[in-house]
């Protein structure tokens, strides 16, 4: 009897993280050597310019996440659905709007940079000279920040996870090399580190558009009208800001926090708050490269009902992040120094300050990680409003709230206490809405996760090498599990000649998933393969081995997609 061994799954995820991990790591860890660059060619106390405006790159953050990231798991799921043209639609409507809206940030963001600069240094207006410096030159290069980044969400869902990586790594190499050059050679301080990274951000636009010359891409722009283009933002958005969100509470918490730190402790605080921040990086390398890893795949199998597929990327991932955030709050707690070396605090005013605040908040990791990756999950499995209370809890209201009455009870300490309790919290909360939902289903979701489950009587799952002999034993075997069915035989010559074809059409392919589902009015067959593009709708007469038009004959339907670069074939067979 053959068994579902998940070698796909675990193959495909391999591929997509690899990739995704690497574009994570060039994108987070940049930023962190960035931040210790500047700090070295300037000085430690620059962070706390930095810091400032930090608020600012993270809305723009919020806006690239929720339309492209958003946009993205909708063109997956109409892949799925085997819908190009909404697929397209989805492409073309996100890409168009992250561009226009990126403009328009830039353009705003120099008009008004005098009024903006003093919103942000509220309580520390001794700062609005240096935050001058580096605000302009940091907010021209937004429009390419949110065409690289959307763009790139795309091509992994298109099946081409490497070029984002490698677009991504040059922006962020460019940045760090002309920080030397602003700032070191052209005397330029604080701003030549911001426009190193525009000009990073500038030579990233222009390689990732490689795409768009790449033969094996799917995804095209489409002729849009207004009204179409309106609605599709409309759901993009809808579908995004669940997990996009966690930027917008992230804006607004950095702009509060950075308020009570320079009330509470002043320039050391907003220094400590930095380098707490930037020590988040490396975290978000894991938790990032994980969750978008994650998402695309989730969101195409939790559409297919491939629920045990589900649970088993869902596991991978949380095992994961859990790892990587244990032991990075491990190191941080019993050896924050570390941190204090890199970005060379040697100002005594600074060091106390810093190793108590890296201890403290290195306790919030793990609780990090796991609501960090629930808010994709649950955004993957169309559950937009779950998603969006967690990152509504964990991002602003109770760490806003408990900063606020921490901080009158134990002053600076309580705002690094209340990122712990912020996780505590949110995790308390999750944990008892999925009691409450699993308990309201009746049992039909269970979990942590909330997922369902097949029903192993009504629901058989395969997996067989790219070998003749293994599809036709497993042909017949299907034939057997469906044995009081009028269609069985059917089924299983549907199956044999579908996976002879696969393997026929292909010169090596190691491993192909099946599974079938005998539904009351019908039966139906998936099929996953890592094989050639190959659509059975279409009988090809160039091909050796094409028995297709048998399978055409015996099938009431058939549906094909290439979608996380498989082939998906979904055959219906009423009964």
């Amino acid at each position: 009897m053959y068994e579902r061994n998940y070698e796909l799954l675990r193959s495909k995820f391999k591929e997509f993280f690899l990739p995704t991990l690497f574009t994570s790591m060039a994108g987070n860890i940049c930023l962190f050597v960035d931040g210790l660059i500047v700090s070295f060619l300037i000085g430690a106390g620059n962070i706390s310019v930095i810091q400032t405006v930090t608020p600012v790159i993270t809305f723009v953050n919020l806006i690239y996440w929720m339309i492209g990231l958003g946009g993205s798991v909708l063109c997956s799921i109409a892949k799925a659905e085997f819908d190009d043209e909404k697929a397209n639609t989805y492409f073309s409507v996100s890409i168009i709007s992250l561009l226009t809206i990126g403009i328009l940030i830039a353009i705003f963001g120099v008009l008004f940079s005098g009024n903006i600069v003093q919103f942000l240094c509220i309580s520390q207006p001794e700062l609005i000279p240096d935050v001058s410096q580096f605000f302009i030159p940091c907010i021209i290069g937004m429009p390419f920040l949110c065409y690289m980044m959307s763009l790139s969400y795309f091509i992994r869902a298109d099946g081409i996870p490497t070029l984002p990586f490698r677009a991504i790594l040059l922006a962020n190499i460019i940045n760090i090399c002309f920080d030397f050059v602003y700032i070191k050679f052209f005397s330029m301080g604080v701003g030549g580190a911001a426009l190193a990274t525009t000009t990073g951000y500038l030579m990233g636009s222009i390689f990732i558009s490689y795409y768009f010359f790449k033969s094996e891409r799917t995804l095209k722009f489409i002729r849009l009208k207004v009204n179409s283009l309106v609605s599709y933002l409309k759901k993009i958005v809808t579908s995004g800001f669940s997990s996009s969100s966690t930027q917008l509470y992230l804006t607004l918490k950095l702009y509060i926090l950075n308020i009570l730190l320079g009330w509470y402790i002043g320039k050391a605080g907003l220094v400590a708050f930095g380098i707490c921040y930037n020590s988040l990086f490396i975290l978000y390398i894991f938790l990032i490269g994980t969750a978008q890893t994650m998402s695309p795949i989730i969101s195409v199998y939790f559409k297919e009902e491939d629920y045990s597929g589900v649970n088993y990327v869902i596991k991978r991932a949380l095992k994961i992040v859990l790892v990587s955030s244990l032991a990075l709050a491990v190191l941080f707690i019993v050896y924050p120094r570390s941190l204090l070396y890199m970005y060379s605090v040697k100002n005594p005013a600074y060091i106390p300050v810093v190793l108590n605040a890296l201890r403290i908040f290195a306790i919030s990791y793990v609780g990090t990680a796991i609501t960090f990756l629930y808010t994709f999950y649950a955004q993957s499995i169309q559950k937009n409003q779950l998603s969006t209370i967690i990152s509504l809890l964990e991002g602003f209201a109770v760490p806003i709230a408990s900063a606020f009455i921490l901080s009158y009870v134990f002053g600076g300490n309580g705002i690094w206490i209340s990122f712990a309790v912020a996780e505590i919290v949110t995790i308390l909360f999750i944990f008892a809405y999925s009691k409450y939902f699993n308990k309201k289903t009746n049992g039909e979701y269970s979990g942590f996760f909330i997922n369902k489950h097949n029903d192993d009587e009504k629901v058989f799952e395969h997996t067989i090498n790219g070998d003749i002999k293994e599809a036709v034993d497993l042909a017949h075997n299907v034939q057997n599990y469906l044995f009081n069915n009028k269609s069985a035989t059917l089924v299983s010559l549907a199956i044999e000649e579908m996976l002879v074809n696969i393997i026929n059409t292909n010169e090596n392919v190691d491993t192909i998933d099946v599974i079938v589902r005998n539904n009351e009015d019908n039966i139906l067959i998936s099929i996953k393969d890592t094989g050639i593009d190959f659509n059975p709708v279409i009988e090809n007469d160039n091909l050796e081995f094409d028995n297709i038009s048998v399978l055409n004959k015996i099938a009431d339907n058939i549906d094909y997609s290439r979608v996380l670069g498989l082939n998906s074939t979904v055959i219906t067979i009423k009964n």
